[in-house]
């Protein structure tokens, strides 16, 4: 990695920090991403949430902003759109199953030290792992 390549993800890293340290100053929450699209769904029970409506919106945006005004890679699709829905359903799952996602138990919870956070983020962790070895060495890419 060039010295100009490292500076988007350092940058993508501080502003996933802010963003999250601005959530949890203003509101006293946890930047959960999966939280947020279900409260902004209005899949909480307690109706559709503007905040979590926004904080989405800021995120859609960014990347948005992104893709319009910086060099990027161009990124090919080989998945099938069936297969690619299937797994945005099993990641769904997941978070819901796993009280939680990346941005709520690995970004959030671990700096929190939060001992629930660091056992969900390693058992997700793990399992990424190994579903990306099973597709590519076992099933021989099925995607």
């Amino acid at each position: 990695m060039t010295d100009l390549n490292i500076l988007w993800p350092l940058s993508g890293g501080l502003l996933i920090g802010l963003s999250a340290g601005l959530y949890l100053l203003t509101t006293g929450r946890i930047a959960g991403i999966s939280g947020l699209a279900a409260s902004a769904a209005g899949l909480t029970g307690t109706g559709i949430s503007t905040l979590g409506l926004g904080f989405l919106g800021g995120i859609l945006a960014g990347a948005v902003l992104a893709s319009t005004f910086l060099r990027q890679a161009e990124i090919t699709l080989t998945a099938s759109a069936p297969l690619l829905v299937a797994a945005g359903l099993l990641v769904g799952f997941g978070t819901r199953l796993g009280s939680g996602c990346t941005s709520g138990h690995g970004v959030c919870g671990l700096a929190r030290l939060s001992k629930r956070s660091l056992v969900a983020t390693s058992v997700f962790m793990a399992v990424a792992a190994l579903t990306v070895f099973a597709v590519r060495h076992v099933f021989g890419g099925i995607v």
